[in-house]
């Protein structure tokens, strides 16, 4: 069952995909890091992406096993509250090759409801 919750949810992770892969642009690596202000957005993106997962349905999280729904959720605790293991390298890989997959999810259940 499609639901209009999980609708708005899988609309924000969209977004703030869009907005990490925006904010990092071009840059590369050594840019990146030297930016403050690109690290800063782009780990915040991350966390809302982060915080959306753990509202989604388990129903949705069932029918996609190739996600690991449990440490997309555990990396805003990383964000939020462990703080000082949230490296440069460690946002950067997330961000350059961990969304991905789960980009390809969202927008497929995404796809479900314009059906």
């Amino acid at each position: 069952m499609r639901s209009e919750d999980d609708r708005a949810l899988l609309e924000d992770m969209r977004a703030n995909i869009g907005y990490a892969r925006e904010f990092i642009g071009e840059k590369t690596f050594e840019e990146f890091a030297a930016s403050r202000l690109t690290f800063y957005a782009t780990t915040r993106a991350l966390e809302i992406i982060s915080e959306a997962s753990r509202h989604l349905s388990e129903d949705l999280k069932r029918r996609r096993p190739s996600i690991d729904w449990v440490a997309v959720r555990d990396a805003g605790n990383v964000y939020r509250h462990a703080y000082e293991y949230v490296t440069e390298e460690r946002i950067w890989d997330t961000a350059t090759k961990s969304l991905f997959a789960l980009e390809a999810v969202v927008l497929e259940e995404l796809a479900k409801f314009r059906i």
